[in-house]
């Protein structure tokens, strides 16, 4: 609960700054490469590529390597209208929707078989050098389990 607590504090700060900036187009602070800040022991480390996509668009790919060396890609294009698109590579996924909240933070959601598996706050820091990711499970029936859980993205430079 203090989780939870501590997620809807953070947004509603982020939320009230005052940010210039696009989450769209070629100027997207978001494009690069990205890599998880983990205390987590090699070979677990998970790496977000966010590229250009026909004009306002965004290429999403994940490469990842889990905690006993098995490595997985997976992504899939999003125009930020909070329309499903189809996901490659990850079997707990089916379509992925992404929708802008404002400069800095997105709303992702990934359902299999037309059912939300989970929602996702995507939050890029001021400098654009940080990206804040709550995530958010679904059980069966859609509603969001205590199963809440972050991580912090850095930017490759």
């Amino acid at each position: 609960m203090r989780r939870m607590i501590l997620a809807a504090g953070l947004l509603a700060t982020i939320a009230l700054m005052d940010v210039n900036g696009s989450a769209q187009g070629a100027a997207n602070p978001r494009f690069g490469r990205w890599r998880i800040k983990s205390d987590a022991p090699p070979p677990a480390s998970n790496i977000m590529t966010y590229e250009p996509y026909m004009g306002k668009g965004m290429k999403i790919t994940i490469d990842a390597v889990n905690k006993d060396g098995v490595a997985t890609k997976w992504g899939y294009n999003t125009m930020f209208d909070g329309k499903d698109e189809a996901l490659y590579g990850n079997p707990g996924t089916d379509t992925g929707s992404v929708r802008i909240v404002n400069d800095r933070i997105n709303e992702i959601i990934y359902k299999k078989g037309g059912k939300v598996t989970q929602v996702l706050t995507n939050v890029l820091s001021p400098d654009g050098d940080t990206i804040g990711v709550i995530y958010m499970r679904m059980d069966a029936e859609g509603k969001a389990t205590r199963a809440v859980t972050f991580a912090t993205y850095e930017k490759i430079k």
